[in-house]
């Protein structure tokens, strides 16, 4: 098919899912669950590591945050390994760390131990979050790429809820048993998954790269709805990888500043172009927004902002936490629905302006706490209302579409390594936001970091605003188009059509 606004070959040709391509991401995804449970898990497992090992908040704080600085490291590594050996094996090998990572802090006999562990996982973490959003992209067709490269983020948020209901059923055990096996039972499908991804496709693109054509033919065979559909996509990545459309060989020699990722660096730090370093600023900047915005304080430390609201038994404060899992879950869920429908930009402006009402008003109802002399119950329910609204608004915009936005928007070539510096700029502000937030409301008080939090979600807005064009049924050699001047006027020209 014929894009008639540029003349290029579009693959807007199909219109249901593809089950083989759903299946593959399904799979790829699960890497993220295992994620998503060890976040959750150590919400509730904190309280009961602190009873046993007598630590102190600080100590806490390094557990907390230790994950995502150790994730920091593992995520440039991650893409630079996934253009050495595939997507599919970087899976498996993040799979393989995290197995080694559970197993440590399920064992856990002292805080160190713990520590390595956790240090460990996050390496995972940073292989997991860096290659999992980047093989979904690249194996789902434009159409259908929102819902399919959201899937990853679904499935954190489902981690997490599981997460959460493993500290309050498992907290009922005791007190040496009951947290290790919270941290140690994500063992078992880091094992399934190393076995599971083995018998999925490669990532078509990657294999272009490789110059295995006709390996590459192959897959899209597979997960695309139809032949025209497929032929469509593979003529789009060999224009994309700089490869003769019409070339019919099975292998052909690439040169090896592309197939093994060699000289990207340069391309995207010291000489980029000008598109590229507009979507290294878009990614970075969102990766950047969604963790600065302080969502990391709600899934960790939620159990000490309900105490600190008024809850006060331990059950009631995890059955509180379960609560912030299932709104997370079903919003992702939502947010999973409509992206290709609604379109990236309209859900980061709608998730973001809400965050800052709610950012607002939870600030606004722990002040109230936190000044009464006794408690509160209008302020309770409020903060309750404030903390679910908040991840509710979070997770129906800027979730899912930090995820799906920046690993779609880099060029072929520039995209495991430059989305890699998206995953390690996320990490690092996901790591400082746990391992400060007891630190900062004692600053600042627990509900002026709130308020800290919803200044920092206007800067966010007025950024997506002015910066963010639409993605939304472009395909992935289409969007750096966008990135450019003329690509812009494009993009303005697109709007006022649909507006008509």
């Amino acid at each position: 098919m014929k894009d008639p606004a540029h003349g290029e070959m579009t693959e807007r040709v199909e219109v249901g899912f593809n089950r083989f391509a759903l299946g593959s991401v399904i799979v790829a995804s699960i890497i993220t669950i295992i994620f998503g449970y060890d976040t959750g898990v150590m919400s509730g497992a904190m309280i009961f590591i602190k009873e046993e090992f007598l630590i102190t908040d600080r100590q806490v704080e390094v557990l907390a945050g230790m994950l995502n600085w150790c994730a920091l490291v593992g995520s440039p590594i991650a893409g630079r390994i996934s253009d050495f050996i595939g997507r599919r094996y970087t899976i498996v090998l993040a799979s393989v760390i995290f197995l080694l990572g559970s197993i440590l802090m399920g064992y856990g006999p002292n805080y160190a131990v713990l520590l390595t562990g956790r240090c460990i996982a996050g390496v995972g973490v940073g292989f997991a979050l860096t290659i999992a959003p980047v093989y979904t992209t690249e194996i789902s067709s434009a159409t259908h790429r929102g819902f399919l490269a959201s899937l990853p983020e679904l499935c954190i948020a489902i981690g997490v809820l599981l997460g959460y209901l493993s500290n309050f059923f498992l907290a009922k055990l005791s007190l040496t048993l009951g947290w290790r096996l919270m941290l140690g039972i994500a063992a078992i499908p880091s094992l399934v998954l190393a076995f599971g991804i083995l018998q999925m496709p490669e990532s078509p693109r990657w294999l272009v790269l490789q110059g295995r054509l006709g390996d590459a033919k192959k897959v899209l065979l597979n997960v695309s709805n139809t032949l025209e559909e497929a032929e469509v996509r593979f003529r789009n990545i060999l224009s994309a990888a700089g490869i003769d459309e019409d070339c019919k060989d099975d292998v052909v020699e690439v040169p090896r500043v592309d197939s093994r990722g060699h000289g990207v660096w340069k391309e995207l730090l010291l000489r980029p172009t000008p598109a590229v370093r507009w979507i290294l600023l878009a990614c970075i900047g969102i990766h950047f927004f969604e963790h600065a915005t302080g969502i990391e304080a709600v899934i960790l430390y939620g159990p000490r902002i309900f105490k600190k609201s008024g809850v006060r038994s331990k059950s009631k404060l995890l059955l509180a936490t379960i609560g912030v899992g299932v709104t997370k879950t079903l919003c992702v869920l939502i947010a999973t629905c409509i992206l290709d429908k609604v379109g990236r930009r309209k859900l980061l402006m709608i998730s973001t302006s809400g965050m800052i009402v709610a950012l607002t008003g939870l600030g606004f109802c722990l002040t109230m706490v936190e000044h009464a002399q006794e408690q509160i119950l209008w302020a309770l329910v409020a903060s309750l209302v404030a903390t679910y609204s908040y991840v509710a608004f979070f997770n129906i915009g800027l979730a899912p579409v930090t995820w799906v936005y920046s690993s779609e928007i880099f060029p072929l070539k520039l995209r495991a390594q430059g989305f890699s510096l998206g995953v390690a700029v996320n990490r690092g502000m996901n790591a400082l936001i746990s391992s400060t937030f007891l630190s900062l409301s004692e600053a600042l008080t627990i509900g002026g970091s709130f308020f800290m939090f919803a200044g920092i979600s206007v800067v966010a807005l007025l950024f997506f605003y002015f910066l963010f064009p639409e993605t939304k049924g472009k395909s992935l050699e289409e969007i750096e188009a966008l990135f450019t001047r003329g690509g812009k006027k494009q993009q303005d020209n697109d709007m006022e059509i649909q507006a008509k």
